[in-house]
């Protein structure tokens, strides 16, 4: 039979309401292993365990950026639930906070750079992001809304009252212009005398004298004495200033100039293509990769991995081929495999980056390949000289 149920007070009983609550303390949670812990005992099971350990070496490696990583994603969350929730209400920081840890998967300050909620309000209200103030109750915070939609229709309605306002005041002047003018028009009138006509010499009779300018003559059309020339009263054409005046433009007749222009703006459009696709990240999932860190120890240097998924653009969880262990690691550990000719590879990084291509020659001496794009807008497209690490081998089941 089994045990009966945990009595009141018991460690037992609190464990059981701690994990049927979902959140636990934040002391007992391992960000780097994404593991929550229910007591002392157990988190410091966790940190002698082999996993743990493997992680916490790959973390002294390159400690920053995996601070920096945890302190964007979080501040990121933060921001995010402000935004959408609150507005651009003023609101207590400990209340957005509190909203933002009731999601059991949400990532803890203890991994970031900020040791306390203070210290990241105070750090938002530096960086421009919110506007902060402290009160007896604690820091209340406003978020300041950037958004470029936001931004434009405001300064659209702005413009827009702007012109009303305008119009009104240019309807204002005009009207007491109007007025001004009226008033100096009565002040200045005087009533005239209205005569009659009066004909001088009535039996004369009226006389019309409208003139009308001359219609300009045509002038004769001259031809030029250098055209033609007069001998023994002839008329003859000077062939030498004709051939100059009537000289034929030149038309370029070869396609070696139409050719070099296709192939100049193809080199532009490959040049343009590569600066906006390389990028300083190269990570893909469902590559396959291997590992060149001596930090884990020789059990996995130099052995081939899957990409599971990508962390924040440099980070990757992988699979190790041969034991299945997971690992996740900075792409800084990691460089890319080459698949023998006629096999499926993804273009990682430069002008095609993300297509689907097939390998089709080897340059071992210049450190490049050949490839053949498999699918999309550029399909059957050949392009040489790809360097080894802008292409990587594809996992296949």
């Amino acid at each position: 039979m089994g045990g009966g149920k945990a009595e009141k007070g018991t460690p037992k009983y609190l464990a059981n309401k701690m994990k049927a609550k979902g959140l636990q303390k934040l002391r007992w949670y391992c960000q780097m292993c994404q593991k929550q812990c229910r007591d002392d005992n157990g988190f410091k099971c966790h940190t002698m365990s082999e996993s743990h350990q493997r992680q916490m070496r790959l973390f002294s490696d390159n400690a920053g950026r995996y601070i920096d990583s945890f302190s964007k994603e979080f501040s990121d969350g933060f921001m995010y639930l402000l935004r959408r929730q609150f507005g651009t209400k003023r609101v207590l920081a400990n209340r957005v906070y509190q909203d933002f840890i009731s999601d059991k998967g949400h990532l803890h300050m203890n991994a970031t750079k900020w040791y306390s909620l203070t210290e990241f309000v105070k750090w938002l209200g530096r960086t421009g992001q919110c506007n902060v103030d402290e009160t007896e109750k604690g820091w209340y915070i406003t978020y300041i809304d950037r958004d470029p939609e936001t931004l434009a229709r405001q300064e659209k309605l702005a413009r827009k009252e702007k012109a009303e306002k305008d119009d009104e005041e240019r309807h204002q002047e005009y009207i007491r212009q109007q007025v001004e003018k009226g008033q100096k028009q009565l002040e200045n009138e005087q009533p005239k005398e209205i005569k009659e006509f009066v004909r001088e010499n009535e039996e004369e009779p009226l006389k019309l004298d409208i003139k009308l300018a001359a219609k300009p003559k045509p002038e004769p059309v001259s031809l030029k004495a250098s055209a033609f020339s007069i001998d023994n009263g002839k008329r003859k054409l000077d062939t030498e200033s004709t051939a100059t005046a009537f000289k034929k433009p030149k038309v370029p007749s070869s396609s070696s100039s139409r050719l070099s222009g296709i192939e100049e703006l193809i080199k532009k459009q490959e040049e343009e293509k590569e600066r906006k696709n390389r990028k300083d990240y190269w990570l893909h999932e469902d590559i396959i990769v291997k590992l060149v860190t001596k930090s884990l120890g020789d059990k996995y240097y130099k052995q081939k991995a899957r990409v599971l998924e990508v962390i924040d653009k440099y980070q990757a969880k992988i699979k190790m081929l041969e034991t299945g262990d997971k690992l996740k690691v900075d792409q800084d550990h990691l460089e890319t495999v080459i698949p023998n000719l006629g096999k499926p590879v993804r273009v990682v990084n430069g002008a095609y980056r993300g297509q689907l291509a097939t390998l089709k020659e080897l340059d071992e001496d210049n450190f490049c390949v050949t490839i053949q794009i498999a699918a999309g807008t550029y399909k059957d497209r050949v392009v040489k000289g790809v360097q080894y690490e802008d292409i990587c081998k594809i996992y296949e089941n």
